[in-house]
């Protein structure tokens, strides 16, 4: 199928994509994959052709590339988070592979893929889970997944500060425990928190759309 022609790509989201990669590069990404470097930057390269569907890029975090736990493992991501001097942890690294996509989240089968326009939920702040979910598809948007929480992190460690903890909706493991990012004992941390609590500190982050590559 041929591609329709999206928007010209502009200089700083061809910045913004080598970085990210440089980033997954330098957390050793290829080797937790069982990759040479080369062959796993030849995975993401494909997905440059969609910087093109982002409309504006002056999104605070126009895209994220997402790299699936089928290829690196949660838990050696979450423990490449780095947050100032303190790297990240989590209590759910025996169980994190049963949280899975809910319907409605249509995400790509190629290994690594885009999300766009990201937003970590300052709306939904204080906002229970199980009522943000159906203001997130409300409003046309997607709730992110942990593999998304994880690349958000990665990419952005500063979110905390700049934005706030978020909460991953679009994963769950059938019971009432939604992914959790923020920071706990000084350090990122990927938990959970339950669908009915709401958190002043939580919010439910989300995202417009997903593109894979192939």
């Amino acid at each position: 199928m041929t591609r329709t022609a999206g928007a010209p790509v502009t200089t700083a989201l061809k910045k913004e994509f080598d970085r990210q990669v440089s980033t997954l590069l330098d957390k050793d990404y290829p080797s937790l994959a069982g990759l040479s470097p080369r062959r796993f930057v030849g995975l993401l390269d494909p997905l440059r052709e969609h910087l093109s569907d982002i409309r504006g890029g002056e999104q605070a975090i126009p895209f994220l590339i997402v790299v699936k736990s089928a290829l690196v493992p949660t838990g050696a991501a979450v423990e490449r988070f780095v947050v100032g001097t303190r790297v990240g942890w989590t209590d759910m690294a025996e169980e994190i592979d049963t949280f899975t996509p809910i319907d409605g989240c249509a995400v790509p089968e190629s290994p690594a893929y885009l999300i766009v326009d990201v937003d970590t939920g300052a709306a939904t702040l204080n906002v229970r889970p199980n009522d943000a979910l159906p203001m997130i598809v409300g409003a046309g948007r997607t709730p992110l997944t942990t593999d998304e929480g994880v690349a958000l992190v990665t990419q952005h460690p500063e979110v905390f500060k700049t934005h706030n903890a978020f909460q991953a909706l679009g994963s769950r493991s059938g019971d009432k425990r939604i992914p959790s990012f923020w920071v706990s004992k000084g350090a990122p941390r990927l938990g959970w928190c339950w669908a009915g609590n709401p958190h002043t500190w939580l919010g439910a982050g989300s995202a417009a759309a997903r593109y894979g590559s192939g």
